[in-house]
């Protein structure tokens, strides 16, 4: 049996390495989505090499109708979803998060949470009847087949988001956002846990890694903290091979441990 993956947010960092690392697995076809398909580089290169496993969709996640219209694709063509991972994230529209009161902006709000939490939610909207309907390839499951899962729902978060954790401050637009994120991932998990068919709503932290997000704040990173996109996605990976419907609602970072809302 084929599994179906939809990596949201695939033409780089994070996303581009979780197309990579599920190519490995067999009998996995991955549907890699982003804003321009036509500038992904690395991504077209990795579909060339992987014609029959791999399909690009054109998706711009801040826009509801570029969601609704992929979805519409992807179910034409698959059907069903085993596990949707939510990729596509942004620190600030200037490309460095705000220091003080006064760098916060309306634009700059609007922007990182459109990309952030409004976008992802809205995958969920349209992607999760899919996930429904999902085979339950991933993670492990239940004993009890009445708590047993069809799909899994990744929300990329960070360990800034959690307002407990906050000692620094700043960054408004991007912890914001990523708080409102890990809101919405236990409200999925609360709404789309209540039917038959089942479906894990977790919210995971990658760690430090290196990719064009923190490339402005590396100085400042311990090395031996500062992950590669293969180790941590390595990870993550073995995170979500091993949720179980108990997990779901969970904030978790890259090592497995729960982070506090």
């Amino acid at each position: 049996m084929t599994s179906v993956v939809l990596v949201q947010g695939a033409s780089r960092g994070l996303g581009l390495q979780f197309c990579r690392n599920l190519l490995q697995r067999p009998s996995t076809s991955v549907v890699a989505t982003c804003r321009a398909p036509e500038d992904a580089t690395h991504l077209q290169q990795l579909e060339a090499s992987n014609k029959d496993r791999l399909e690009i969709l054109k998706l711009d996640v801040t826009q509801e109708d570029a969601i609704r219209d992929a979805a519409k694709l992807v179910k034409e063509k698959f059907k069903n979803l085993d596990l949707v991972i939510n990729c596509a994230g942004m620190l600030h529209p200037s490309g460095k998060g705000e220091t003080s009161l006064r760098d916060v902006s309306t634009q700059g709000l609007n922007t990182t949470f459109l990309t952030n939490a409004f976008g992802p939610l809205l995958v969920a909207k349209y992607f999760s009847p899919m996930l429904a309907a999902g085979s339950g390839s991933f993670g492990i499951q239940s004993e009890n087949a009445k708590e047993r899962h069809s799909g899994i729902l990744v929300n990329m978060s960070a360990r800034v988001g959690s307002i407990t954790d906050n000692g620094f401050g700043g960054w408004y637009s991007y912890r914001m956002s990523k708080s409102a994120l890990n809101m919405a991932t236990k409200n999925l998990s609360i709404e789309l846990g209540r039917p038959r068919n089942k479906i894990i709503c977790v919210a995971l932290h990658p760690g430090s890694v290196d990719t064009d997000l923190t490339r402005p704040y590396q100085r400042n990173i311990p090395k031996d903290k500062l992950f590669s996109t293969t180790y941590s996605v390595e990870c993550l990976m073995k995170i979500i091979s091993n949720l179980r419907i108990e997990d779901t609602g969970k904030y978790l970072a890259w090592n497995g441990k729960e982070i506090p809302f």
